[in-house]
């Protein structure tokens, strides 16, 4: 599988298929894959804890830090995925649709090389 080869619609049903083989949809609820979702989030931040901002950038050419930054990207992906499952999103529309208000909302002209507002997303 690659990200130029892969849809989103193929990789909501692997995960779909995972969980439903589990029978871990009744664990599924919104509000636990939020959780998880946060959960994953932090064990990401934690990788790049107390690293400065120049290193943070780098820290991915280390092969194992490379291997927990994937992980950790993963499990968000996959919760994320999950939680579109049970929602019903459609994630490319639901993308699409945000970014088109960020474009109103940060337009190019107000926006170029200033840092980003925390609103974004």
């Amino acid at each position: 599988m690659s990200d130029s080869k892969t849809t989103i619609q193929q990789i909501k049903s692997i995960v779909k298929k995972f969980v439903n083989d589990r029978d871990w949809e009744q664990y599924q609820s919104p509000k636990n894959l939020s959780m998880a979702l946060a959960v994953e989030g932090s064990e990401l931040m934690e990788i790049y804890q107390w690293t400065t901002t120049d290193d943070s950038r780098s820290l991915h050419s280390d092969a194992k830090k490379n291997q927990d930054i994937s992980d950790e990207l993963a499990d968000i992906a996959v919760y994320l995925f999950s939680l579109c499952n049970v929602l019903g999103v459609d994630l490319s529309e639901a993308v699409e649709s945000k970014m088109k208000k960020n474009n109103e909302k940060y337009p190019v002209e107000l926006s170029k090389g200033k840092p980003i507002n925390s609103r974004i997303i």
